[in-house]
């Protein structure tokens, strides 16, 4: 490999960094993403849930309810206590309203005064019903008040309980026991075993990772291959349409120039597809969104280094497949107007990988068809990710893949190499198979 080389990636790097458009793209991506993370935590400083939404209710006479033991009081005490419990962010404030002297309508309006005055969001009332505990409604001025009403439906459910046993005589010692939550831990284990399994003894935690390292990694395969191998071809058909092709072979060899191309534009993938990941990792690691996701049990100290490294080496075998292809394709392409149609197969065969592993494979890594795809080398690079992260596949099943793919690759670079070399000078209509099969010939 001599500096010739060299010099179409230094070339290919340097002209397609220095692009207005690559830079502008790249910041505008970036930008997006850094809003899309911190979407949550913007939403909720602008409407205020952050705070705890503020509910009243009135403090009535205990025999309004036909009940000494389903107090509005009570009740209203018993919520308070519950959200109080909520700590450090507890979803309603539970807020004591003083009844009004007179009739209902009087203290309905003393509510509604108190949500006009912004002392409250909404309330709940109590009627007496047959079944021992008052029906409750919720009501305030906003519609669609879902969050708020699942909220009082669950905490009401707690209530029930531990007033019906409170008042049956239970002891604290037995009604915390009867209120503790039960916990159950997840553990994958491996019945492979052999030192290539790298699915055994994940907790929870570490499999909710995996997931998510999974997705990450297929989509900047997939925005890899479709940003990547739209700027090989683009780059070559533009050099055949403006005549700078014939220099260009006149002092590198054809086959240098192709691959040349192919590492440089992967250079520039690379460094764009670096920032966009520091971009992920940074906003990720902010205070706000770290807690967020620590809530969720996600955490970048549970990824495991040896699914990355298996994901790596796939995410650079499938490039190089498609970058191949890629550039075979726009060798044989003389006008950019003609490139979209011609590039359209390869296209359509990567999104078919990415949506089989996204709308099937996440949700069933088992399937027989990700399995299958596992060995397809179009779909490997997507669908081994999927099965190494999400399942336990045997050892020799990932290596028969990888070497699937590697033949594959010298097959269709040996291929892409024959119809560049022929196609690149080949100008006018656009070139039939015939055509293209009878100049490969012509090169020995």
């Amino acid at each position: 490999m001599n500096s010739s080389f060299w010099t179409v990636v230094g070339f290919t790097a340097r002209t397609k960094l220095r692009t207005k458009a690559f830079i502008i793209t790249t910041l505008i991506i970036a930008v997006i993403m850094s809003i899309g993370i911190n979407l949550p935590y913007i939403i909720s400083q602008f409407s205020g849930e952050s705070k705890p939404t503020p509910v009243g209710y009135l403090e009535t006479k205990e025999d309004q309810l036909g009940s000494q033991l389903f107090t509005s009081s009570h009740i209203g005490s018993l919520l308070t206590d519950y959200y109080k419990s909520q700590q450090p962010k507890p979803d309603l404030e539970i807020v004591s309203i003083k009844p009004a002297d007179g009739s209902d309508q009087n203290n309905e309006e003393a509510l509604k005064q108190a949500v006009a005055d912004g002392k409250i969001d909404g309330y709940i009332t109590f009627t007496p019903n047959k079944d021992g505990f008052p029906t409750v409604i919720y009501k305030s001025e906003s519609l669609m008040e879902g969050k708020v009403s699942q909220s009082l439906k669950t905490a009401l459910q707690v209530v029930k309980q531990q007033a019906i046993l409170s008042g049956g005589g239970i002891s604290d010692e037995l009604m915390a026991l009867l209120q503790s939550q039960i916990k159950i831990d997840t553990v994958q284990i491996s019945t492979n075993g052999g030192a290539g399994s790298i699915g055994q003894g994940k907790t929870e935690e570490e499999q909710g990772m995996d997931m998510v390292t999974v997705y990450v990694i297929i989509i900047l395969l997939f925005m890899a291959i479709m940003i990547s191998g739209q700027m090989i071809a683009s780059e070559i058909t533009a050099e055949k349409s403006s005549r700078v092709m014939e220099i260009l072979i006149t002092s590198v060899a054809p086959l240098k120039a192709m691959f040349g191309k192919i590492f440089g534009m992967f250079l520039v993938v690379l460094l764009q597809l670096a920032i966009y990941i520091l971009v992920i990792i940074g906003n990720m690691s902010m205070s706000q969104n770290k807690e967020k996701l620590s809530s969720l049990g996600i955490s970048l100290s549970d990824i495991d280094p040896v699914l990355v490294i298996y994901a790596l080496l796939f995410f650079l075998t499938g490039y190089y497949l498609f970058a191949t292809l890629f550039a075979a394709v726009g060798s044989i392409v003389s006008r950019t107007e003609d490139l979209g149609q011609a590039v359209l197969p390869i296209t359509m065969i990567s999104l078919a990988g990415f949506y089989i592993c996204i709308l099937g494979g996440i949700n069933n890594p088992g399937s027989t068809l990700v399995k299958v795809s596992s060995f397809i080398p179009f779909f490997s690079p997507y669908a081994m990710v999927v099965r190494l992260g999400l399942s336990d596949p045997p050892w020799w099943q990932v290596w028969v893949s990888i070497g699937i793919l590697l033949a594959t690759i010298l097959v269709a670079g040996w291929l892409s190499a024959k119809i560049y070399r022929a196609g690149v000078l080949m100008y006018g209509k656009k070139p039939t198979l015939r055509e293209i099969g009878k100049a490969m010939r012509s090169y020995k």
